[in-house]
């Protein structure tokens, strides 16, 4: 009887422990599929994969208009609210005759970058989307992606291609 009793221990306490490192397993691997947010991109032409896709929560306190230091520009307006540091850096190692990049999120968002040549924002470029397309130069970009409520945090992805 002793015997019956101290197996069943024995299997049950093993069956405790091979749960316990099951589930940790588990947790292990879910915080490595985690996506990575606000990361920072250094690219040169004909970079891969093309779309290079980043991700972020769009929003804060600051007026768009205060990041940009001025209300609107040649791609559009300076409008939603920011962080005061830059959702992401973008690293362009040389020239590119063509560049697209286009905030993705389920609600609207605002677009704010600085760099080399000056300030561009944008509200909408395609539907509640904003993007900034063109001719950019090599250098160092701060993005910013912007809520129009403020204090309001949204999911978002950056989507950054050169395919027209």
């Amino acid at each position: 009887m002793l015997t019956k009793v101290l197996n069943r221990g024995m299997r049950l306490s093993l069956m405790i422990v091979t749960l316990l490192i099951t589930l940790t397993a588990n947790t292990v691997t879910d915080a490595q599929e985690a996506p990575t947010i606000f990361e920072d991109v250094t690219i040169s032409p004909q970079f891969s994969p093309d779309p290079l896709t980043v991700r972020g929560m769009s929003g804060g306190s600051i007026s768009g208009s205060q990041v940009a230091a001025r209300s609107e520009t040649a791609t559009g307006p300076c409008t939603g609210f920011v962080d005061e540091t830059p959702d992401h850096t973008l690293v362009l190692t040389s020239k590119f005759d063509y560049l697209k990049l286009q905030v993705q999120s389920p609600e609207d968002t605002t677009l704010i970058i600085k760099g080399p040549g000056g300030t561009w924002c944008n509200d909408d470029v395609d539907g509640k989307n904003a993007g900034i397309v063109g001719e950019w130069l090599a250098g160092n970009y701060q993005i910013w992606v912007g809520s129009y409520e403020k204090g309001k945090y949204l999911p978002y992805t950056l989507q950054i291609t050169e395919v027209k």
